[in-house]
């Protein structure tokens, strides 16, 4: 990809630290940095300067570091401008480098370039947004892992099976006088049956990755002292919440996210469920509700002591109840967890493993581990449109013996896996997918 504008933006995030960076890239951004700095720059060195504007007043002093492209981050020659982190300097120095030709980057703007000039594909590029969005270490990972390329060649193996089969039966169907019968050839349909396989394999490790990156979105509500607001800070390990005797404590939602085995989970309390008279209330507990629409799941908290007075009534289509306080029950060892309940005291941590496990089964995650990469919602919905379209072929293979719409439905799950990598997305969607990054990525 040509380009002929050169961009720039603050690479740092926004407020006071001990070294800020601007990147330039783009034809002229050798050009704009030597001006800057009013040296030579020479690449892939460091070089101290004082960075100067177009009246050579000095505007801060650091370190400027020239790649030449094509042997850069985008592909193009880029140059990175390391000085003081106030927003006040890094402004200062970002307009002056815009008056020295350079525009304002938009967002995602230098991981475009990047997969444009083929330095990453798209999976990759979208897994540097994952990275930076981690909330848990195991995510982190996962995006580490995507962005080196592990699920793209999962994506690129499959693609290269499916290029081979489809260019077999083409071949076939062009070239009838070469006398390939692919229809009687039991190994065409082992292949696919094969690739249907390593499709659903492909398909679950991608789920297990999207789960990663997106965690659990999990509401607490229950009636007022249940006991909400202390099964959060047993299950985050510290005091998020203010917990009292008085019903009605929390008022407003509390966000706190945690890690289970890598898994993150996003805990929001709520004010507790009930008729009041009182107005903060009353906005507490609208907002309960509008949180619990939002949830991907929901634990209804219940007083143990008196669970049939104590159990509200929610609509949601993925809930689970905890009976809370247990350790107030006389015979609190005979209690057995159900399917859609679980028994714990948020007091003494009874029972809170085995919610923890349960909240990992509610979320589909099995486990994370060095296989494991994060995968978006778009990178499942291909998968699943390719497996769709296997699926279909060897239906076509099976029962129809039909060639031609076997060789179809194979250019299919083709063009769906293509998606992924970016060999052939729409201009529309790779913009969806690139304003959602960082200016300065």
């Amino acid at each position: 990809m040509a380009t002929t504008d050169t961009i720039a933006a603050i690479a740092t995030p926004p407020g006071r630290g001990g070294v800020g960076v601007i990147r330039i890239s783009g034809p002229d951004a050798l050009e704009i940095g030597e001006r800057l700095c009013d040296k030579k720059l020479i690449a892939r060195k460091a070089i101290y300067a004082e960075f100067k504007d177009e009246t050579q007043a000095t505007l801060d002093s650091g370190i400027a570091l020239f790649f030449a492209g094509p042997k850069s981050f985008t592909g193009e020659n880029v140059v990175e401008i390391q000085g003081h982190g106030g927003p006040v300097v890094q402004d200062l120095l970002l307009a002056t480098i815009i008056r020295l030709g350079a525009r304002q980057a938009k967002p995602g703007e230098f991981s475009e370039r990047a997969f444009h000039n083929d330095k990453l594909d798209l999976a990759q590029a979208e897994a540097i947004a994952d990275l930076i969005d981690s909330s848990t270490a195991e995510a982190a990972k996962g995006a580490m892992r995507s962005l080196q390329g592990e699920f793209s060649a999962k994506v690129h193996a499959l693609l290269e099976r499916l290029v081979h089969l489809r260019m077999y039966v083409e071949a076939a169907i062009d070239f009838p006088d070469e006398e390939i019968d692919f229809l009687a050839d039991a190994k065409v349909q082992s292949a696919i049956e094969a690739l249907q396989t390593d499709l659903r394999t492909t398909l679950y490790q991608a789920g297990q990755g999207a789960v990663l990156r997106n965690g659990l979105r999990l509401v607490i509500a229950g009636k007022p002292n249940a006991g909400k607001s202390s099964l959060l800070n047993a299950l985050s390990g510290h005091d998020a919440a203010i917990v009292t005797d008085i019903p009605g404590t929390t008022r407003d939602v509390i966000r706190e996210t945690i890690s289970i085995d890598g898994l993150p989970v996003h805990i929001i309390d709520t004010a507790g469920l009930r008729e009041s008279e009182d107005q903060v209330e009353q906005i507490g507990v609208q907002r309960a509700h509008q949180a619990i629409d939002e949830a991907d799941h929901v634990l209804l908290v219940v007083d143990a002591q008196d669970v049939s007075n104590n159990i509200v009534a929610i609509s949601h289509a993925s809930q689970s109840t905890v009976i809370n306080k247990i350790d107030l029950l006389p015979d609190p060892l005979s209690i057995k967890n159900g399917v859609d309940s679980v028994y714990v005291s948020a007091k003494t941590g009874a029972g809170i493993d085995e919610l923890k496990a349960h909240i990992k089964e509610l979320a589909g995650f099995s486990q994370g581990g060095e296989t494991l990469y994060t995968a978006r919602r778009r990178h499942i919905t291909a998968l699943e449109q390719a497996q769709a379209a296997v699926d279909r072929g060897l239906e076509q293979l099976r029962v129809y013996r039909a060639g031609e719409l076997l060789a179809d439905e194979l250019l299919q799950a083709q063009n769906a896996l293509n998606s992924i990598t970016g060999e052939f997305t729409a201009d529309d969607l790779l913009g969806e997918i690139f304003a959602g990054f960082c200016i300065g990525k």
